[in-house]
């Protein structure tokens, strides 16, 4: 059997298997809930499982994208057109499936906000509003091991170990289809593929003899401040709607929820700048776009939410404010104070890119962009 066709084979077989798992999970883990009332506690057994199949799913799921990317024809000609190496490519697919998570995330507040908000306030409760605790707790732990393989492969990378873009040529099939760079004659770390060193973790190829493994404690010293927010949201924002809060605020966590409608075009951002269109109308509108859903949905929800309240009990906005648990006062301020943060720096560059833009074009050739520091959800 013909090497390259017994290979081509086994790529379609993985891809199959990759797209099936990840389709499995998010099924199996609707079929837990499907047949549950509004009203329903999520069980600690059945909240393992949606766990376990939220890690099943999100990993899959930027597996099957890598997996993509690397190694079909499609995603090799994407690769050298947009001129990405292995590292552009892990980060973009890292937030491609934070904008996934994020879109499951406003889909659950959606129907917790048309279910709890219109009915008791403080006491109705959907379930949805658990079981995507439980689901989705898993995405902020596969998110650190997620960025810790962007970080490794970009450090190997930006040490000069090699360079596709702009020097790999791509190969083609007898009926002229390009085939992926991540070849026999050609490794993800340029044209010529090294033979030893570590293994890149993406595609398998050597990163060459100078080339260290970085350890997953070397990054968390790197990253303290994204690991801290992964494991804080992801633990302790998990137990206080699952335990600590009683069954009460649902509608609240609703809001919460619908504030990861201006991730996705966070992520649509950071992709748009790897792929060298900072320039571009498409880069400009979404950056549009993300300055009006964040300023909605992170700056505008919670004081909303406090201006429900204050209807539901009578009392004048502040007074409501007031009669709030201490513990509730300190996580709005914990949950509101980034966000205006966030926003300010968000506003401050698109007034750069508005007002010095023209500027800045003409004598560089390019706008400046408006936060080049992702921000995470």
């Amino acid at each position: 059997m013909d090497p390259a066709m017994s290979k081509a084979r086994y790529r379609r077989f993985k891809l199959c298997v990759l797209s099936a798992v990840n389709a499995g999970a998010f099924a199996a883990a609707v079929n837990l809930v499907l047949t549950l009332d509004p009203e329903d506690r999520i069980s600690v057994t059945r909240g393992c499982a949606l766990t376990a199949l939220g890690f099943a799913y999100f990993m899959s799921l930027f597996e099957l994208f890598t997996f993509a990317a690397l190694f079909t024809s499609s995603g090799s000609r994407l690769r050298q057109k947009y001129r990405l190496n292995c590292g552009d490519v892990l980060d973009i697919n890292n937030k491609l499936v934070s904008a996934v998570q994020a879109a499951l995330s406003c889909v659950t507040g959606a129907v917790v906000c048309l279910w709890s908000c219109t009915r008791d306030f403080m006491r109705s409760s959907h379930f949805m509003s658990e079981a995507y605790a439980w689901f989705g707790a898993a995405y902020f732990f596969y998110d650190i091991w997620s960025m810790y393989l962007v970080h490794v492969r970009q450090v190997a990378f930006s040490k000069g170990f090699g360079s596709l873009g702009g020097t790999a040529k791509s190969t083609e099939s007898s009926d002229g289809v390009a085939m992926s760079p991540i070849s026999d004659d050609v490794g993800c770390m340029g044209v010529k593929k090294p033979r030893r060193g570590p293994r890149c973790a993406a595609c398998g190829d050597c990163m060459g003899e100078g080339a260290t493994r970085i350890s997953f404690f070397s990054y968390c010293r790197h990253e303290p401040v994204i690991l801290f927010h992964h494991l804080f949201i992801g633990g302790f924002g998990f137990l206080v709607i699952v335990y600590l809060r009683g069954g009460l605020g649902d509608c609240v966590f609703g809001f919460v929820y619908l504030m990861e409608l201006s991730t996705p075009f966070v992520s649509i951002r950071g992709i748009l700048s790897r792929m060298g269109l900072k320039s571009s109308r498409a880069y400009l509108l979404n950056g549009l776009a993300m300055l009006a859903t964040f300023f909605v949905c992170r700056v505008l929800s919670l004081p909303y939410v406090c201006l429900m309240y204050s209807r539901v009990i009578g009392l004048p906005y502040f007074e409501a404010i007031k009669t709030l648990p201490t513990g509730c006062k300190i996580s709005i301020c914990i949950l509101l104070l980034p966000q205006l943060y966030w926003f300010y720096l968000m506003s401050a560059g698109a007034v750069k890119v508005f007002l010095g833009g023209a500027k800045t074009k003409a004598k560089s050739g390019a706008p400046l962009a408006a936060g080049d520091n992702d921000k995470r959800s």
